[in-house]
């Protein structure tokens, strides 16, 4: 189940509470990427309340799902992620973060989080072992 009415004490402003589509949780993925290299560096989760703080304070706000509470990334690390913009993807069910990343993105010390368990491909170029599906250019010719 879906939502994208505002919340009643949603704190975002009401043109972007409107069009967020949550889960049944409250929450909406939220991708945090580098902003002049466009490298993917985490996934966290965000409520409204934690994507209000990330849009008025210019500095990543998450929740964990597993503690229940708010963490602004770097506060206990000093990783932190400067905001550079804001956006929602097309269905409005995801945010991406474009950051200015200082230090580790991923808690266990890595620049990333996509760093350590590549399931295809991991060459310099990223097309060494793509595969040539139903969809590929070409494909069925």
């Amino acid at each position: 189940m879906t939502s994208s009415s505002p919340r009643p004490s949603s704190p975002l402003a009401p043109e972007i509470a409107a069009r967020l589509k949550r889960g049944a949780d409250g929450l909406v993925p939220a991708i945090a990427q580098q902003y002049d290299t466009g490298e993917v560096l985490m996934l966290g989760w965000m409520d409204d309340e934690a994507l209000h703080r990330t849009l008025t304070t210019g500095r990543c706000t998450y929740w964990s799902r597993s503690r229940r509470e708010y963490w602004v990334k770097g506060d206990t690390s000093g990783h932190y992620q400067w905001v550079k913009s804001v956006a929602l993807d097309c269905d409005a069910d995801t945010v991406l973060v474009k950051v200015d990343q200082v230090g580790a993105a991923c808690h266990t010390g890595a620049r990333t989080c996509f760093d350590a368990d590549v399931l295809l491909g991991g060459d310099s170029d990223g097309a060494g072992d793509r595969g040539a599906g139903a969809d590929a250019p070409g494909a069925g010719q």
